[in-house]
């Protein structure tokens, strides 16, 4: 039978004074950016002559002296820089008893058994822990010596911005403030503490509490789930497997595809799943059988990491071969995300691009005539993802998709008439000038009529005129330069100075330079003989 759930409130100053932690270095780093310390600057300043005032939840774990924080370690290190803040500053003005009482309550410990004095906190990270310690030793540290957005740049800031706070105001305030906050943290400050000497258990509590919505994000949830069912013994490593996928997205949009990767691996075996619905899916297979699960889903993240980079950045090496990249490029170009769990299931198919080449094929003829769907495109790559991982070809999930195809005289008419965003204009520009539906990115898209043109540079459209063919295929052409220039304001300007002499190769220049005059008439025109040369990339 498992020891029991331990739950009390206490003081900072009883928990800290009472024993000695750790933070793990498979927990949260130290995040909070200035705006979080000035948030719980405000909040303590404003509670400072009340009788008690709530910080928040601190769960603990370890059957050892030093216990492990499983959550609560952003509020407990912040305490601890403002700690050393008000240790700092009274060692400043002379007070040094109070300077001593600070140090022995809140920031260290004595060992009884060697006589050494040791951190009431400590950080397994060693870079952050040596930052953490010189702040509290001496409260220097040179900012320069600090990697950029790192834990131990952070720590510095916090602590800046706390030792500037309790500068503030005369020696004589000062000498009383310090008093007042050192009794406040020791005696008036409160948490909850929920303990257990059970690691996985503690975890459970961080999870249910976690996953009502408060501040971690799910890929934190995800990482203490994956951690908790992971033997002791192998954790560190699993720790590190887990961060060193992770730092592969930091190239990659700032680290902000790492959840969607975890996602699109998901929908392989199990088909479409909600964002929202990620943790609470892997948890209940988890629950299941949790080891197995884990150990599949972190060899299947380490196994689609490279394709997956490729299909976020195909400058990246890895397994996809040229033409398959350029399929990754051409889907990046349009936008289009939803399709990557399918890439992935493709690629370890016989005749993977054939495969990739029929879905960009559907693709861009929906988005011609139709319009894809967010949400339920989304489901319907993911479900045919897992068919095709299920099959092991990719012809039962590309059939799912086969209602995305349309009559090539449809996909005509509507791209003369249509209007479309910039991006899928330039990419269809691009398939006709290059006859090719995996196009190199050349040139810049210019409107031939401005969307935002005076009306009496381009006297032959009426208003309505203007506005319906302004973004459509016919109104545009690949250009070699990034800004329109001067004096090509109006259609005579506009073949002088942009048409001629900036077009790309390939451009239908001589049709353009015989037409005296640039009209919705002339547009349509134009329209439908793109549109016959995009039909003939494209089907």
């Amino acid at each position: 039978m498992s020891a029991p759930l331990n739950a009390s409130a206490t003081t900072v100053g009883a928990l800290l004074s009472g024993s000695t932690f750790e933070i793990p270095a498979y927990q949260r780093e130290y995040a909070w950016e200035t705006s979080e310390v000035q948030d719980f600057w405000r909040d303590l300043s404003g509670a400072l002559e009340e009788d008690e005032y709530f910080l928040g939840l601190i769960i603990i774990t370890g059957e050892e002296k030093r216990k492990h924080v499983v959550d609560g370690q952003q509020r407990l290190l912040t305490v601890e820089l403002l700690a050393a803040a008000l240790r700092h500053k009274a060692i400043e003005i002379g007070r040094s008893a109070l300077a001593d009482r600070i140090a022995a309550t809140l920031l260290r410990s004595m060992d009884y058994t060697t006589d050494d004095v040791v951190a009431r906190i400590r950080l397994t990270d060693d870079r952050a822990d040596k930052t953490l310690q010189a702040i509290i030793d001496v409260g220097r540290i040179d900012p320069a010596s600090l990697e950029k957005r790192s834990s131990s740049e952070r720590l510095w800031k916090a602590y800046e911005y706390l030792a500037a706070q309790i500068a503030q105001g005369s020696e004589v305030e000062t000498f009383r403030t310090l008093g007042l906050w050192a009794e406040f943290i020791s005696e008036r400050l409160y948490v909850a503490v929920f303990e257990h000497p059970d690691e996985a258990t503690a975890y459970s509590v961080f999870e249910v509490v976690n996953t009502r919505g408060r501040e971690l994000t799910t890929a934190d949830l995800l990482k203490n789930y994956v951690l908790r069912h992971t033997e002791p013994a192998a954790r560190m490593d699993r720790y590190l497997q887990w961060s060193a996928i992770a730092r592969e997205f930091e190239q990659v949009g700032g680290g902000q595809g790492f959840v969607p990767y975890i996602r699109h691996v998901v929908n392989l075996s199990a088909g479409y799943v909600l964002p929202k619905d990620l943790y609470r899916h892997i948890a209940q297979v988890s629950d299941r059988n949790p080891d197995t699960t884990v150990n599949d889903l972190m060899a299947a993240l380490d196994a689609y990491l490279p394709l997956y980079l490729q299909l976020l950045d195909p400058t990246f090496d890895g397994p996809a071969d040229p033409e398959a990249l350029g399929i990754f490029v051409a889907l990046n170009e349009l936008g289009i995300a939803a399709v990557r769990p399918l890439m992935l299931a493709i690629e370890s198919t016989p005749d993977p691009v054939v495969g990739m080449t029929e879905v960009l094929r559907l693709i861009v003829k929906r988005m011609a005539v139709g319009n894809l769907g967010a949400g339920s495109v989304e489901r319907r790559f993911a479900d045919a993802a897992a068919t095709v991982q299920a099959a092991g070809s990719w012809q039962p999930g590309v059939d799912m998709l086969r209602d995305m195809d349309h009559p090539r005289q449809d996909f005509v008419d509507q791209l003369v008439r249509r209007s479309y965003n910039r991006a899928v204009l330039t990419f269809i520009r691009r398939s006709i000038v290059t006859r090719s539906i995996t196009p190199a990115s050349i040139g810049t898209l210019q409107y031939i009529r401005p969307r935002k043109a005076e009306s009496a540079a381009w006297s032959s459209f009426t208003d309505e005129e203007a506005t319906f063919w302004a973004s459509t295929l016919g109104n545009t052409i690949l250009v070699d330069v990034d800004r329109r220039p001067p004096g090509a304001g109006s259609w005579t300007g506009a073949k002088e100075r942009l048409l001629l002499p900036h077009a790309i190769p390939g451009e239908f220049t001589d049709l353009l330079s015989a037409e005296p005059e640039w009209t919705a008439e002339v547009v349509a025109r134009v329209g439908g003989l793109l549109a016959e040369a995009a039909a003939d990339v494209w089907y």
